[in-house]
Formats: C-alpha cells, sequence, structure tokens
C-alpha cells in the first residue's frame, strides 16, 4: 500500500497502490502504461504532500528567481494555497513573510 509517508521514500515501481482506480482510470483515458501512471500519480501525490512552509518557501525562491516583487509573489502564493485541492488554512500576507523569511 502507497501512503503519503511512503511516496517519498517506497521505489513506486515496488509500491502496492492504494489509488488503484485512478491508475485504471489514467490508463484507459490516456496513452500511459499502468507502470507510468503509478509514477504520475505518486508524482502527484507526493507534490500535494508538501508541508505549507516548504511549498511557501519553495513557490517564492521560484517567483523570485522570475524577477517578481514580494508585493507581487506574497498575494500570488495566497492564492494557490486556497485553490490547492485540501486548501491550507488561510494565511495572511505577513504570516507569508515570516515563514519564508523567519
Amino acid at each position: 500500500m502507497l501512503t503519503l509517508s511512503c511516496v517519498k521514500s517506497c521505489p513506486v515501481s515496488t509500491a502496492r497502490h492504494t489509488y488503484e482506480d485512478l491508475i485504471a482510470h489514467l490508463t484507459r483515458t490516456t496513452s500511459l502504461g499502468p507502470g507510468e501512471a503509478m509514477r504520475v500519480v505518486a508524482e502527484v501525490v507526493a507534490y500535494f504532500s508538501e508541508p505549507l512552509e516548504e511549498f511557501v518557501r519553495r513557490r517564492h525562491a521560484e517567483l523570485k528567481a522570475r524577477g517578481l516583487t514580494n508585493e507581487q509573489i506574497f498575494p500570488g502564493i495566497a492564492a494557490e494555497l486556497s485553490a490547492r485541492p485540501v486548501a491550507a488554512p488561510e494565511l495572511s500576507l505577513r504570516q507569508l513573510r515570516r515563514i519564508v523569511y523567519g
């Protein structure tokens, strides 16, 4: 069984997966084979399992590298957080800044 704790540490090819219905759907509706679909699902689960603070820091660094200012970045991150499948708690711009800068 692939659990959230297993996503980053278990080899995908050997993990029994709890998302069999999603994998079957992907293999039916795309050109992905079962192994490829399993890897895609594991990547998506890992992406959305990223802790809030790590997500904020990573997105801040990515957007800063694109030349955006903090005045543009923090409202964008707040909007991204509210749009995630399992929405993070609403954070003020000040709380976001504190995550990045301490």
